[in-house]
Parts: C-alpha cells; sequence; structure tokens
C-alpha cells in the first residue's frame, strides 16, 4: 500500500547529469571576444584617451601580445556593450587594428558600475585635476544614490560612512581634499584647462571656483591683459570681493597684476638649467659652492672695471 502525502520532486534531465562543479563554472564570468565596433565609451566617462608615448608603447605591446587583460562591459538596452573598465584597451586595440578584444560582460546597475569604472581608472599613473574632480563627483554622487549617508551633522557610532569620507578612504585622500578636487567641477572649461597644464596651481583654482560663470570669465580676461597667474593669496582676496558683492574686473585686474612677494624675494634656477653647467654626480651643495664663487669673480672684476675706469678719468 503506498505512503500517503509523500512529496516526491523530479529532476529535470540536466539537473540529474550536470555536477556542482559544472553549475558553478555556468555562474562564473566568462571573456569573450567582442567585437571593437560593439564597445562603447561609458556615459560622461571623465578620463581623457590620449594618443600620447604611453597609448604608443602600449599599441606595440597590443600589436605584438595581443591585450592580456580583458575589459568589463556592460550590456547597453540599444545593443552593443558600455565599457567599464579598459577603455584605453579598446583605443590601443583599434589603432593597432584588431577586429575583437577579450571582454568580460558583467550585468550592473548605473551606480555600482559608475563606482566600478571610477576606481579602475584611479589606478592609472598620470591623472589630471580635472579627471581626478570629476572622478570623484560621479562615486560621490553614486555612493549617494546607494543610500550611503551625506549630511554634514550626523556623527552617529554604527552609522555607513559619509559619502565623501568613503571615497575618501578608497583613494586615500583626506575627505577635505576630495571636497577641494569636487570643487574644481564648478570652474568653466577654459580655468579648469589651465588649472591641468598649470598655469594656474591646485589652491588658487580651488578658491575661484566659488566665482559665479560671469565672474570667472571676467577673471579669464583680467589675467589675460595682466599676463599673471593668481597666487593662492589673490585668488582667496578676488572670492572675498565676489562675496562682498564687489567684484568687478577693474579690481580683479588690480590684484592679479600686483608684483608678488615672493617674486620679489627669491630667485629660481630650475635644475635642469643648472645641470646643463654640471658633471652629473655633483649634489645641489656642489653646484651651489661653485656658483657663489663665480659670482664672487664676477663682483670682483666689475669692482676693477669700474676702479680703472676712475683711474683713466683723473
Amino acid at each position: 500500500m503506498p505512503k500517503s502525502g509523500l512529496n516526491v520532486a523530479l529532476k529535470g534531465l540536466d539537473d540529474i547529469f550536470s555536477t556542482e562543479e559544472s553549475r558553478q563554472e555556468e555562474q562564473r564570468e566568462q571573456v569573450q571576444q567582442i567585437p571593437v565596433s560593439e564597445l562603447f565609451p561609458f556615459k560622461n566617462h571623465p578620463f581623457k584617451v590620449l594618443d600620447d608615448d604611453s597609448m604608443t608603447r602600449t599599441v606595440e605591446s597590443i600589436s605584438q601580445f595581443g591585450v592580456l587583460a580583458p575589459l568589463i562591459a556592460r550590456p547597453r538596452p540599444e545593443g552593443g556593450y558600455e565599457i567599464i573598465s579598459g577603455h584605453r584597451r579598446k583605443h590601443a586595440a583599434e589603432l593597432a587594428n584588431l577586429d575583437t578584444v577579450p571582454v568580460i560582460v558583467r550585468n550592473m546597475e548605473d551606480d555600482a558600475a559608475t563606482i566600478l569604472m571610477v576606481d579602475s581608472n584611479l589606478q592609472r599613473e598620470h591623472i589630471l585635476p580635472s579627471e581626478r574632480a570629476f572622478a570623484y563627483k560621479m562615486k560621490l554622487d553614486a555612493i549617494k544614490n546607494q543610500g550611503a549617508r551625506s549630511d554634514l551633522t550626523s556623527s552617529q557610532v554604527g552609522t555607513k560612512l559619509r559619502a565623501d569620507e568613503k571615497v575618501a578612504k578608497d583613494s586615500g585622500e583626506s575627505r577635505n581634499q576630495v571636497q577641494r578636487f569636487v570643487r574644481l567641477t564648478n570652474l568653466v572649461p577654459e580655468l579648469l584647462a589651465m588649472v591641468d597644464e598649470k598655469k594656474i596651481s591646485f589652491n588658487p583654482a580651488v578658491e575661484l571656483s566659488y566665482l559665479d560663470e560671469k565672474q570667472q570669465q571676467d577673471f579669464l580676461e583680467a589675467m589675460d591683459a595682466s599676463q599673471n597667474a593668481p597666487s593662492l593669496s589673490q585668488a582667496i582676496r578676488i572670492k572675498k570681493l565676489a562675496q562682498q558683492g564687489e567684484f568687478d574686473y577693474d579690481a580683479v585686474y588690480n590684484i592679479i597684476n600686483e608684483e608678488k612677494k615672493s617674486e620679489l624675494d627669491t630667485v629660481t634656477i630650475k635644475n635642469e638649467t643648472l645641470r646643463k653647467y654640471f658633471p652629473r654626480n655633483y649634489t645641489p651643495r656642489q653646484m651651489e659652492s661653485i656658483i657663489i664663487k663665480l659670482l664672487d669673480q664676477w663682483q670682483l672684476k666689475k669692482q676693477q672695471a669700474k676702479q680703472k675706469k676712475q683711474e683713466e678719468a683723473r
């Protein structure tokens, strides 16, 4: 007589004949060969892909060995794949005339994809201030969207990290420095480009980021007319003018046209300039000693020439 209430679950053929190892293998991310033409840049990707010396070396390596590290991408609703990590490798593969590249295809939501994109690119050796600024801002926004605390007053034990604390911890920066980099995203493109080109220093640029767009354009005109870059103290004074409602072109021009105290008190000779005149094994102290001796000799010759001229005039 059959037992009543017996619950028998029938397995499908795939479950019966597949092993646990094969099921795990199916769940692992697979490296696929994806056509280069089907790979598209990450939306608002903040990192520049430049045809510089580093890119030339990457192209040479890929031409010889192929793309060794797979790209990471996610499917796009409209077709193709959005690159999360590997924009430079994709461009180098194009220059090397490769048809396909190895890609790990990963389904990721926008915020998680943004964080991975930023983190993978921040490992690069050379990053421009503008790249770091927009990368930090994108990661901050993504973390906030995921629910991290972003208020400025809470300090409860056990709460999640503030978004800027999380970005700072991951990047090895202080929270204040992360916030200062994000301030640069408020600069007009012309000013931000000057920061990248080191025509304006980072700290003055942070102060100038508090000016509105019209004030920044006026500042650019005053800077161009004076042919001077602002010091930190000058940038702080210009920011204060804006906060007090006293900002105008003439006031800004007068500030940045001032002679800087450091320029009056300091003479700087670049190391590469001096190295042309000294053996490579000379220390800075040895170079300084010889320069002083030569200046002493030059001064003595000037005094002797002056004395001789006075004697001839008698």
